[in-house]
Formats: C-alpha cells, sequence, structure tokens
C-alpha cells in the first residue's frame, strides 16, 4: 500500500487491519503492517521489528507479552497454501515498531501519533491508582493532577525552547489549543464552553477530555526536547502541530470533538480536601 493510498483511506488503516482475538484483544499481524508503512519486502521490515523488541526488552518488558510469534497460512495457488512466519502485535509493540521506522514517510507519522495516543490512554487506564477509580468524579481529579503536574514539565521544556515570559507563554499554550480545538484559542474555548473569565478550562473538563490534553502536554513536552526546539516560533509551531495530530487522531476514531464536550461542575469543589494540588502559576487558564 502506497503513500497516496493511506493518504485517501486516512489514519482509520490502522483501525482496518486491527484484529481481536478470543479473549477480547486487540491485535495487528507484522505483514499486514509492513505493508501499510510502506516496505516493499517484508525482509526490510524485519530490522525495525527486532529494534521495537529490543526497545520492549530495555524498558523492563516481558518481549513475549507484546511480540508473539505466528505461522500463518497463506495462498499459493488456486488449492494451495504455505505457511509463513508472521509476528501478532500488541498495541504497544506497534507503538514501539512505528517510533523506529523511517519518519520521512508521512504515514509513519500518522502512525506514531496513532498508536502513540491511544498507547498513552492504556497506560493512563492500566495505572494501578486509575484502575481502582471507579467514579467519572475521581477520574477527574486523578487526571487533573497528572495535567497539572506535566504542565509544569511542558513549562520547563517551553523555557528551554525560549518561551521565557508568562506572556509569551500564554501564547504558546493558545497554539496548543488551536490546534486541538480546531482554532479556538483559550477565550474561544471560554465562550464555547460557556464559561466565565475565572474559570480555569482545565478545571471544568470531564476525563476524556482532561486525558486528550494530558497527552497533548506530554507528546508536545517530548517533541521539543527530542528535536531540540529553538525559538518561540519554532515552539508555538510545535504545540499547534502536535494538539492538530491529536485532534486528528481523535476525529479519525470517531470520537467527540473537545470543543462539543460539555463542560462540567468545577473540579476545587470535588477535590476541596487538596484544593492547592491543582493550582500552579503556569497550568493553563
Amino acid at each position: 500500500m502506497n503513500d497516496m493510498q493511506v493518504e485517501e483511506s486516512g489514519l482509520p488503516i490502522f483501525e482496518q487491519i486491527k484484529k481481536i482475538d478470543a479473549d477480547g484483544g486487540e491485535y495487528w499481524l507484522s505483514r499486514e503492517l509492513s505493508d501499510v508503512l510502506g516496505y516493499s519486502e517484508y525482509r526490510h521490515f524485519q530490522p525495525v521489528l527486532e529494534k521495537a523488541k529490543e526497545a520492549c526488552r530495555n524498558s523492563g518488558m516481558i518481549v513475549e507479552d507484546h511480540f508473539e510469534d505466528l505461522l500463518e497460512m497463506v495462498k499459493i495457488g488456486q488449492n494451495a497454501q504455505r505457511g509463513v512466519k508472521t509476528v501478532k502485535l500488541r498495541r504497544y509493540a506497534c507503538y514501539l515498531i512505528v517510533q523506529n521506522s523511517s519518519p520521512e514517510k508521512e504515514v509513519v507519522a500518522l502512525g506514531q501519533t496513532y498508536f502513540a495516543v491511544q498507547t498513552r490512554l492504556q497506560e493512563i487506564q492500566r495505572m494501578d491508582e486509575y484502575a481502582r477509580l471507579s467514579t467519572e468524579d475521581e477520574k477527574r481529579v486523578f487526571l487533573r493532577r497528572e495535567l497539572a503536574d506535566h504542565n509544569k514539565h511542558l513549562a520547563d521544556a517551553a523555557r528551554g525552547a525560549g518561551v521565557l515570559d508568562p506572556v509569551d507563554y500564554a501564547i504558546f499554550q493558545n497554539f496548543g489549543y488551536r490546534g486541538l480545538y480546531g482554532g479556538l484559542d483559550a477565550k474561544g474555548i471560554h465562550a464555547k464552553k460557556g464559561l466565565k473569565k475565572s474559570q480555569q478550562i482545565l478545571d471544568h473538563m470531564g476525563s476524556t477530555e482532561l486525558a486528550a490534553n494530558l497527552f497533548r502536554a506530554t507528546q508536545t513536552e517530548d517533541k521539543l526536547r527530542r528535536d531540540r526546539v529553538q525559538g518561540k516560533r519554532q515552539a508555538n509551531q510545535t504545540h499547534f502541530e502536535v494538539g492538530k495530530k491529536v485532534r486528528k487522531t481523535i476525529e479519525d476514531l470517531g470520537g467527540t470533538m473537545p470543543e462539543e464536550l460539555p463542560s462540567v461542575e468545577s473540579i476545587k469543589r470535588i477535590d476541596r480536601k487538596t484544593p492547592d494540588s491543582l493550582s500552579n502559576p503556569k497550568d493553563e487558564k
């Protein structure tokens, strides 16, 4: 499958080749993923597969939990089949594969966003603390605290890129919002959600919207540091592009756009015991 075919079918191509096993688990087959990522021959894909396994091993994971060798039967004639080796890949395995694939291919960039978003959300859901939460309010408080913490790291990364003044940081944050919210900045989101100027946007988000913004923040921080971005203009553009890619993934998966999600009761009323934990001078309004 070439880049043009992938572009026409859109990002859901990764959803189209996804399979579900008998236990309800998602998986992908390595030969199909190889084709989608544009490798002309499977042998060219195999070194990437091995790098991904090594990355999995180095992260302390059990490789066999994410990469399972299989023998796939393929047709070689009208009435004949032949067994070929393939690998059953879990989502984390696919994430590692696209991270180790050639970044200049557009479909690889799409795959990096797709698998990164979903992997990050699954990581959140698998967190022991998060897994014990049973109510929407508890999930909101957990994610809001995570976001407050990661916004500190994002502010530090932005400072390293040259975003130094509070006014410049507010502009930087608005670029991220515009990417994720279809062009709306903080003022526009306030108006869309019916919030007062004094109300912080993040304090009135449900868990789904908080998770999307958490991913936007963590991935922007990572990209600023990884690409060694320098200059306010480039930092702003980076934040916008990350937000835009997160939005595209939500759209392609059939999710509700963040600006269309309803605002909810202030989280500070829910978390009265530790309200200071949710405040941060560099946090978003």
